[in-house]
Parts: C-alpha cells; sequence; structure tokens
C-alpha cells in the first residue's frame, strides 16, 4: 500500500534524476539496486528506507531534506503509522 508521502518521495526523486538528466539505471547502480527497484521508488509502490534515501541523495547530489521539500502537514499517512510527534527539542 503506497501513501501520500511514498509518492511525495518518488516524484521528488525522479525530479532530481531527470534533472541531472540521468537514468533510472545509472542511478541504480550507483546505489546497489536495480532499475526496476528505481522505477518502483519512482512511482512510490516501494518505501524508501532511510539508508537507502541517504544513498540516494548522495549519488543525486542533494540533501535528504530536499525530498521532503513540498511535503504538507496534512499528508495522508497510512493508519499504521504512528501519530505525529513534534522532535523539534531532541538534542
Amino acid at each position: 500500500m503506497t501513501n501520500d508521502i511514498d509518492r511525495h518521495l518518488g516524484k521528488r526523486l525522479r525530479q532530481r534524476r531527470r534533472t541531472l538528466g540521468l537514468t533510472q539505471q545509472q542511478i541504480a547502480e550507483a546505489v546497489g539496486v536495480r532499475f526496476q527497484q528505481i522505477q518502483k521508488y519512482e512511482c512510490g509502490a516501494n518505501r524508501i528506507s532511510a539508508a537507502r534515501l541517504w544513498l540516494l541523495a548522495k549519488a543525486l547530489e542533494a540533501p535528504v531534506g530536499a525530498f521532503f521539500e513540498g511535503l504538507g502537514d496534512d499528508a495522508d499517512a497510512s493508519e499504521d503509522d504512528e501519530p505525529k510527534r513534534s522532535y523539534a527539542k531532541l538534542a
């Protein structure tokens, strides 16, 4: 099951990849997966783990936070996600 956050991250991944003129195959090789997996990430069919997102950001020369830009606070999270919490005071 996909949700709005997975689709948003996939859309941002596709935008960045295309901006750099890279193919799905090139990104896949850079992060150690098959191009089909990149396709699934880009359409939001598969979730991107934190570790994989970090590798993708590095390969795409973008900060991890760039993938979350434009994501509203009202994004539709799946029902099994934990409630939203403020982590602003972690330190």
